[in-house]
């Protein structure tokens, strides 16, 4: 599987920056390293809760390009000013190739960019709606994850970059297979994706390269290798003595 319109980005001029952002084990780990390359169509970044891979996540979103709170590059909306200044300090080493989609997802503010797609074909007099491109249903007439997969394979038409926050946050583990098989339809169609997850089924993605953020350091793991799914595999594996471990009635 070769690269894609991101190689790599590069942190710089975190000497004097104060906010919250540079205790963030991800950037103190990405300043120690000096940057991360993404040499695969399809790259996961996966750790503990705390530990930035979405700060991260965001950060390369939006110094591409991307509103903060998500959609196409074209979307310019703003209803909170929640996103860290990370962007401020990453530098994006593009391809010399363009991608002529592209996507920002983030499953906190997904209801948002929802909202503002709905607003603009409101105030927008057009012969082609901007909601026929997601399916045609407005996606608040949908369940989240109904709205999400429409937006998948509705909006997300090939040849594009795909940045996507912890999607399984909305699907279930059948459309978690599906968005597996959308995506590699999409890889087969020029399209990259980033994606920061806690799902061991999309991890799962053939040849993918993950990166492992922890309080030590930034790693790249085999799928075997990664805490998520050798956690979610005991579990599986023998789920009464887990939560015999858990509860302590061992």
């Amino acid at each position: 599987m070769g690269g894609g319109y991101i190689r790599s980005v590069e942190l710089f001029g975190m000497e004097d920056e104060r906010s919250y952002i540079a205790d963030l084990p991800a950037v103190k780990h990405l300043a120690d390293i000096g940057g991360l390359s993404f040499d695969n169509s399809v790259t996961f970044l996966v750790g503990e809760n705390g530990t930035g891979k979405s700060t991260l996540l965001e950060g390369i979103a939006v110094a591409f390009g991307f509103n903060p709170e998500g959609g196409s590059r074209n979307f310019s909306f703003a209803t909170n000013e929640t996103h860290s200044p990370l962007h401020e300090h990453l530098r994006v080493i593009k391809s010399f190739s363009r991608p002529k989609d592209g996507f920002f997802l983030r499953a906190e503010s997904y209801y948002n960019v929802a909202t503002n797609i709905d607003e603009m074909d409101r105030q927008i007099a057009s012969s082609s709606p901007i909601i026929d491109s997601y399916g045609g249903v407005s996606l608040h007439e949908m369940s989240h994850g109904e709205s999400f997969f429409a937006l998948v394979m509705n909006r997300f038409r090939g040849d594009g970059l795909y940045i996507l926050d912890e999607p399984e946050a909305a699907l279930s583990p059948q459309r978690q297979m599906g968005l597996l098989i959308r995506m590699n339809e999409l890889v087969q169609k020029n399209s990259q994706f980033i994606i920061a997850t806690h799902s061991p089924i999309l991890l799962a993605y053939p040849d993918a390269l993950i990166y492992e953020l922890d309080e030590r350091d930034i790693t790249r793991r085999r799928y075997e290798e990664t805490q998520t799914v050798s956690v979610s595999k005991a579990f599986l594996n023998d789920p009464k003595r887990m939560i015999a471990k858990l509860f302590g009635t061992e």
